[in-house]
């Protein structure tokens, strides 16, 4: 972006240089030219920055949250009584605040627990091992700890691969391995290792003590409440896709064929983040786990519930991305066959939208479902589309003596080319007597184009090639009624998938002990997106990783 900067204002300079003006003006405006590119450039980059806070403010509060703490845990050195105290072990608290610190609380107390019980175990299985190595000799005790080294982190490292232990202790036997290698090797060679493991613990402890403080009382991110309004924001993302995909095809055929960046399409931002929050929401899950009951019933968190809700979403979220292929295909229905179904399938579209739509704000509102409002008018739809569609048979069961004169047309469209090739290869003709069904037309075709002349050049069979799949595309009848046969497939499979949904959301109201729904309760649903919607993308970037130290 400089280099580009640079290159204007040298451009700049050249133009005025061939123009004459003196030297003192043209330095004059190319510092103006300059100066006025790094003011658009440190604006633009302004910018940016500030989008990232204003999309998501509790990245600010982190950010302001983790310098708060680096510079509490620096005053053990900062600080004469303090660093007096504890030596040049401080160093331990910094890197535990750097290392435990993350995004949410569940995460911090995940990491920070699992820190602080590795360390306990490691310390006092490396004291076991010192007291039994010091009552050996000096060469027996070499040996010793370094069958111990070999024996627990070969037995640690086994461990880490069971699944229980890699879900939930990973990070915590991790620290077991380093804490236990460090002080059992450095007892060889240092005489007071019972000082060095206490100094360690107690800087570890007062790292923690800072990380979990800022956690949870200072502007606590839970894990928990992350996930609950990811997945609010996910059945409002899936509801505006399923409505624009339907008025896209049938009221904007012409978008249909601009090609649009995906970042873009609003079709294609509502079910990505369903599709690629599986491991985003299994993670946030197992931190909720670890999060203290910070709600007035104390119940357990229900995150597994959440994550079948997840999976459920991305079952119906495939039939979204089938339903945006389908305004893609190069098969198009014409848009006077579109209209006779427009309205039934619109009204479908609406009525899962309008159902979606009820489930996130039922899981917003922690309440249970209308069964009313999920029911009765989407199945209304569904039979009006099944009347329009019987309605119009002859569209999708073509009949044999139109499919035959369809046939016909084509083949003699393919003859009339083939007798303007015979002025040069009469062998290449196409015979339209030999025409009775599809199938005998097209084994027809191709033994005459095997059976011709060897002379023929490589143009004309080039010219050829796309006779062939247009003689059986254009055979079939109903061919152009396809594309809406597939699409109002597609909307009808949206339905069926739309109740292991329902199921799954009404099984999180029962564990979760949402409040009973009641018919004089105001249904508001809140379409747009408010400064507390969740960004999964960045969820994902601030979820923790096992960091080494």
């Amino acid at each position: 972006m400089f280099s580009a900067f640079l290159g204007g204002v040298n451009m700049a300079v050249a133009g005025d240089a061939m123009s004459g003006i003196s030297g003192e003006a043209i330095r004059k405006k190319s510092i103006a030219v300059f100066t006025e590119k790094m003011r658009v450039w440190a604006y633009l980059v302004w910018k940016k920055i500030s989008k990232v806070g204003r999309d998501d403010p509790k990245i600010v509060i982190h950010s302001l949250k983790f310098g708060i703490s680096l510079t509490l845990v620096s005053f053990l050195y900062l600080m004469e009584p303090l660093f007096k105290g504890i030596g040049e072990s401080a160093i331990w608290a910094v890197m535990t605040v750097v290392v435990v610190l993350e995004f949410t609380a569940g995460a911090t107390l995940c990491k920070g627990l699992n820190r602080g019980l590795g360390t306990v175990l490691a310390g006092s299985l490396a004291f076991l091992m010192e007291y039994i190595a010091t009552t050996s000799g000096h060469v027996f005790r070499a040996v010793f700890i370094g069958t111990a080294v070999f024996l627990t982190g070969a037995v640690a490292t086994y461990m880490r691969f069971f699944p229980y232990i890699k879900k939930n202790y990973d990070y915590g036997v991790l620290i077991f391995i380093l804490t236990f290698n460090l002080i059992t090797v450095s007892s060889y060679r240092v005489d007071n290792v019972l000082q060095l493991a206490h100094e360690r613990f107690y800087t570890i402890a007062i790292g923690c003590a800072i990380c979990l403080f800022m956690s949870l009382l200072i502007f606590p991110n839970w894990s928990g409440e992350a996930l609950h309004n990811s997945m609010v924001c996910k059945l409002e993302g899936l509801a505006k896709s399923v409505e624009a995909c339907v008025d896209e095809y049938f009221n904007n055929p012409e978008e249909q064929m601009k090609k649009v960046e995906p970042s873009e399409d609003p079709i294609y931002k509502g079910y990505k983040a369903v599709l690629d929050s599986k491991s985003t929401e299994e993670t946030l899950a197992l931190h909720a786990s670890w999060e203290p009951r910070h709600s007035i019933h104390c119940y357990r968190f229900p995150g597994q519930q959440y994550v079948k809700v997840g999976a459920a979403l991305r079952h119906f979220g495939y039939t979204i991305v089938a339903l945006h292929g389908c305004l893609q295909t190069e098969i198009q229905t014409p848009q006077s066959v579109r209209a006779l179904f427009k309205d039934p399938c619109t009204r479908v579209a609406a009525e899962v939208s309008k159902v979606l739509k009820e489930l996130a704000n039922s899981i917003r509102t922690r309440r249970h479902c209308g069964q009313e409002l999920l029911s009765d008018h989407l199945h209304e739809a569904l039979q009006d589309l099944n009347t329009a569609v019987k309605s119009q048979p002859r569209l999708f069961l073509g009949s044999n003596k139109n499919q035959a004169t369809n046939m016909l047309a084509v083949a003699a469209a393919a003859a009339t080319s083939g007798q303007k090739r015979d002025k040069k290869h009469s062998s290449a003709a196409v015979s339209l007597s030999s025409v009775k069904t599809d199938t005998s037309a097209l084994m027809e075709w191709k033994n005459k184009r095997n059976s011709a002349s060897d002379q023929s050049t490589e143009v004309e069979r080039k010219s050829l090639r796309p006779t062939l799949s247009k003689l059986a595309i254009t055979s079939l009848e109903f061919s152009e009624a396809l594309p809406l046969a597939a699409f109002a497939s597609l909307l009808v499979e949206t339905v069926a998938r739309l109740d292991l949904v329902i199921e799954e959301v009404e099984e999180l109201a029962r564990v979760a002990d949402f409040k009973e729904y009641k018919p004089g309760d105001a249904v508001v649903v809140i379409c747009e997106g408010s400064s507390k919607k969740l960004n999964s993308d960045t969820l994902h970037t601030h979820l923790p990783s096992n960091v080494g130290e």
